[in-house]
């Protein structure tokens, strides 16, 4: 994932502030029915919905170190914790210290959490404490899933290109999967495959079969997408939606759904999307494909049949909410973000920079129809 560094100089108490608010967006059902501003100091990467315990997870973790300022720079007062939210009200529900990384993953039935982190952090939901630290010895944790079908977390590493696998009943590393790439976001049917999407220039899907963790199929996407983060997965159709902040060659690239048959890999459509994806989300009640993007936008992708989608929405949510959560019990999809100073002069021959974060302003969205 692209990472967020949220530099402030103020701590701030988990305070919410929960308001209505509507969004102007193209023609479409959906809107930002709740906006919750929590808060709080750090940086921040994924969001994910514990649907079964009506818990929504953030990872915080003090911001990075600027490069070449090792030594020298001054020690930050952010506080590496997991922070967690109710699903259905976004009040704050409790934080554990000390559990950063990228991303979070629950097993229901065990009722423990996985963050992955380095070393990945094992908790308790119910009592919300850290149970372990798991070593994954060179592996840098970035994705994360949980598998229902054996009760397994993938957690998904960007330099040894590789899923570790964590049995989520006793947090027992039962081996690695070489993914044959750069993997971000992974998938799960419930019936055995495991589908990953590649980072990589080009773009792919990667498919393992669960029960033997081996790689067994590669998707390339050719010259239709690069530099993919999102994937979403219609299970009963098995129709892929990939979701890509580039797709073509330079200067002529462009953001933009590739979507595929998830059983040979059959390019199905392609679709743009209103800017970068970060992140993806797929309702199969509704039968519709969600793209978080950080230029603020929300793409629903509709499928009206099998072989056929269309762009049903552009929605306007909130500048850098770029990663999605969904629950499937309320339909509810939800992002976050804070708010930004003006961005500093561009260096000559370069891209200007994002403003400083405005403390207190940390905010999550509760989108629906």
């Amino acid at each position: 994932m692209l990472r967020i560094a949220t530099t402030l100089v103020l701590a701030i108490g988990l305070s919410v502030a929960i308001t209505s608010a509507q969004q102007p967006s193209t023609t479409g059902p959906y809107k930002v029915l709740k906006s919750a501003k929590v808060g709080g100091e750090g940086n921040w990467d994924y969001i994910y919905a514990d649907v079964a315990g009506r818990r929504l997870y953030i990872p915080r973790r003090a911001p990075a170190v600027p490069a070449g300022a090792e030594g020298s720079a001054p020690t930050s007062t952010v506080r590496t914790r997991l922070t967690i939210f109710n699903l259905d009200t976004l009040e704050p529900a409790g934080e554990i210290d000390a559990v950063g990384g990228q991303g979070t993953a629950v097993d229901p039935k065990s009722g423990h959490g996985f963050t992955s982190s380095r070393p990945v952090s094992m908790f308790d939901t119910k009592t919300q404490k850290l149970m372990k630290t798991i070593d994954t010895a060179d592996a840098q944790g970035d994705g994360i899933v949980f598998d229902s079908f054996n009760e397994r977390v993938y957690v998904f590493s960007h330099p040894t290109k590789d899923a570790t696998v964590i049995d989520a009943r006793d947090g027992t590393v039962l081996g690695r999967v070489d993914l044959g790439g750069v993997p971000e976001e992974g998938v799960a049917d419930g019936k055995g495959l495991l589908y990953v999407v590649m980072q990589d220039p080009q773009g792919s899907v990667t498919v393992v079969d669960v029960k033997t963790m081996k790689a067994i199929a590669h998707y390339p996407f050719g010259d239709l997408g690069g530099g993919c983060n999102g994937l979403a997965l219609d299970a009963k159709n098995k129709v892929l939606f990939a979701a890509c902040a580039r797709s073509g060659n330079p200067p002529d690239a462009k953001p933009q759904m590739v979507i595929l048959s998830a059983s040979d890999g059959k390019i199905l459509k392609t679709l743009p999307l209103a800017g970068a994806s970060d992140g993806e989300m797929f309702n199969p009640s509704t039968l519709e494909a969600y793209s978080t993007q950080g230029n603020g936008t929300l793409t629903i992708v509709k499928e009206t049949s099998p072989t056929t989608f269309e762009v049903e929405q552009n929605l306007q949510t909130m500048n850098f909410a770029r990663t999605i959560a969904f629950d499937s019990k309320t339909g509810h999809i939800f992002t976050m973000a804070d708010e930004r100073g003006p961005a500093p002069p561009a260096p000559p021959g370069g891209r200007a920079g994002r403003g400083a974060a405005i403390p207190g302003t940390f905010t999550i969205l509760m989108i629906g129809k």
